[in-house]
């Protein structure tokens, strides 16, 4: 059965299309207006809100809660101090990625992990004999995101205390008389909050939200916007940009933290205090200079683009809605293989098509040019692509106080 999420009742009157799609059994919306763009505007230049409650949450609590983490993730959880958050990884005993999740601190020993697959039988499995406790709480709250650049202007009249919360910052607080943790946080690569509310409360606080956001043009968006929002900001995705060791056929499906870009997450490795599942791995890896892949940014000129396109008397199709298939990269117009860009879209702010890519690592460079596969009248053809640094966009609001 498909259950909807806390925030369902209100927002499912907002939505004008009816698209839903499932995510962990939960009722997702894809689009709320008839132009995804619309949504996705909202969020670059005022505000939107999108309903995040299908994620997982598990409390992690106990006098070992640190010690179990600093075993598991690939982050350094020591730096992780309370009142604040931590995007993290975490890998298998060969160093691939099991998947990745953003851990709130909210005291000592009581952490709140949050990932978008299911993990509580693995995470039990880890404690063994330590202190510590591993809690499903993933029905008890909604999570909502509000991003763009107007949030902050929404939010401060109901939490003042949002106007001084730092980047990856969070803080208990009280909307409209309900009790929430707001963090700032986000999956746009904007200026954003993430607001957790428990189910019971979150109408309420929606629509204070909904309320104080009218002045500033504020609306729903769906995971199509999102999926555009991330792409520009560098943002993996698990199941569309790679994949979870754990469910992997084979090598080739999985993907260690230096092939995915994770290395900065890595800091620290070094540390022989720091010893984590993995880390051999990956230390090897580095030292010897065995990764098979680097994950690079690609970016086509338009004026390619349409020239290829135009030669062979087609429309360039210059859809915003990623594609949700992998697209062939290539070394040269020889058809030498360099690798694959995972997620493709045409972006609305840079006005050209833009990739998250998996390339063979002599091509990581950037300024590097590949060639991407297009079919056009049912013949395989390629369009030129620079290699460029992650990410497309990173607005300095995002971490800025002003």
């Amino acid at each position: 059965m498909v259950e909807t999420t806390p925030f369902h009742p209100r927002l499912s009157e907002l939505n004008e299309t009816g698209l839903y799609g499932h995510w962990s059994g939960y009722l997702s919306a894809l689009r709320y207006e008839y132009s995804a763009k619309n949504e996705y505007f909202g969020i670059r230049n005022a505000a939107a809100v999108f309903d995040a409650s299908p994620l997982y949450k598990y409390w992690i609590r106990g006098g070992d809660a640190q010690k179990f983490l600093e075993g598991l993730m690939s982050r350094d959880v020591r730096t992780c101090k309370p009142g604040r958050a931590q995007y993290t990884i975490w890998c298998d005993d060969n160093g691939h990625v099991l998947e990745d999740g953003v851990l709130f601190r909210h005291a000592p020993d009581e952490f709140l992990l949050t990932a978008a697959r299911p993990n509580l039988g693995f995470l039990q499995d880890q404690v063994r004999r330590l202190n510590v406790e591993v809690i499903d709480v993933s029905d008890d709250y909604g999570v909502l995101a509000l991003q763009g650049p107007r949030s902050r202007d929404i939010l401060t009249p109901l939490v003042p205390e949002v106007a001084e919360l730092s980047f990856f910052g969070m803080t208990p607080a009280k909307i409209a008389g309900h009790p929430v943790t707001i963090s700032r946080t986000g999956f746009t690569g904007d200026l954003g909050f993430e607001v957790m509310v428990p189910a019971e409360s979150a109408i309420p606080v929606l629509d204070a939200i909904l309320e104080s956001g009218k002045p500033h043009h504020l609306r729903p968006f769906g995971e199509e916007a999102l999926g555009m929002a991330r792409i520009e900001a560098g943002l993996p995705l698990i199941d569309v940009d790679f994949s979870s060791s754990r469910f992997a056929f084979n090598d080739d499906q999985r993907f260690s933290a230096w092939e995915l870009g994770f290395g900065w997450t890595l800091r620290g490795i070094d540390d022989d205090s720091r010893v984590f599942t993995g880390r051999r791995a990956l230390l090897r890896e580095r030292n010897e200079n065995t990764s098979r892949w680097a994950t690079v940014g690609i970016s086509i000129a338009t004026t390619d683009y349409r020239a290829l396109h135009e030669e062979h008397d087609v429309v360039p199709y210059m859809d915003e809605i990623p594609v949700d298939w992998h697209t062939m990269l290539y070394e040269n117009s020889d058809w030498v293989r360099a690798g694959y860009a995972t997620s493709l879209m045409y972006s609305p702010l840079m006005q050209r098509h833009i990739g998250l890519a998996r390339v063979r690592p002599h091509l990581a460079e950037p300024g590097t040019i590949v060639h991407v596969e297009q079919t056009i009248n049912h013949e395989y053809y390629t369009v030129p692509a620079t290699v460029v640094p992650l990410p497309f966009f990173n607005p300095e609001r995002k971490v800025s106080m002003a």
